[in-house]
């Protein structure tokens, strides 16, 4: 594509972003992290065990887990068949307490404990890969290290034109660029919310959704 008309596809698209983070503040005026939790690390392990698996049921488990393993240095000390009992319920339940407890040894023999606030160190840790990373340091520390992009953003920032790619990185991406940063943090909760009320995969709610206007018949260019 010359040059030129790329740069005219990313003003429309950046044009076309205002608008959709307009309309979704409109519609979700206070966007935060529905799981669970009260401090970075509560956090770090309720990112982790929602993989595969919705916030509500983490919700169900973690007030246990949090009670019985309160610290980093408590869950690195726990068993693995101690994690696996409570955490039984969600799914991939073994990998899951495998990782949390490797994660936690970590943060006491490598973190004094604390949760690192940088993406390549939360990075190293284990069962954290890029999304985790990006939920802890957005809404632990306010850091907008990069845009969350689980199911439910894929889907709807390709309906909205916002980009063509399945590779979540590629995605990511996509929305950083076209995005201003400061939406980066409150803008996936927005459109996390729309697809578990509004733009279900199965069953969307079209006349009721506030985006209808920029959806997928806005007939912009795609990106490249």
């Amino acid at each position: 594509m010359p040059k030129s008309e790329s740069t005219d596809s990313d003003v429309a698209r950046k044009q076309q972003g205002r608008k959709i983070l307009r309309a979704l503040k409109k519609k979700y005026p206070l966007a935060e992290c529905s799981l669970t939790h009260d401090n970075s690390f509560q956090l770090l392990v309720a990112v982790i065990l929602s993989a595969q698996c919705t916030d509500a049921r983490v919700n169900m488990v973690v007030p246990k887990l949090f009670d019985k393993f309160p610290t980093p240095e408590a869950l690195a000390g726990a068993s693995q068949k101690q994690v696996e009992k409570i955490i039984h319920s969600l799914g991939f339940f073994r990998a899951k307490a495998t990782n949390l407890r490797g994660m936690a040894k970590a943060l006491v023999e490598e973190h004094d404990g604390e949760v690192p606030q940088t993406l390549d160190e939360l990075t190293a840790l284990p069962g954290v890969g890029r999304k985790t990373a990006n939920v802890v340091l957005g809404n632990a520390f306010d850091i907008p290290s990069g845009f969350v992009v689980d199911t439910h953003v894929k889907r709807i920032s390709r309906l909205l034109g916002l980009t063509k790619k399945t590779n979540p990185d590629q995605i990511e991406r996509d929305l950083t660029r076209l995005l201003p940063k400061s939406s980066w943090i409150e803008t996936p909760h927005r459109l996390i919310f729309l697809g578990r009320e509004i733009c279900i995969a199965r069953r969307p709610q079209c006349a009721e959704c506030p985006l209808l206007k920029c959806c997928d018949r806005t007939g912009l260019p795609p990106l490249n």
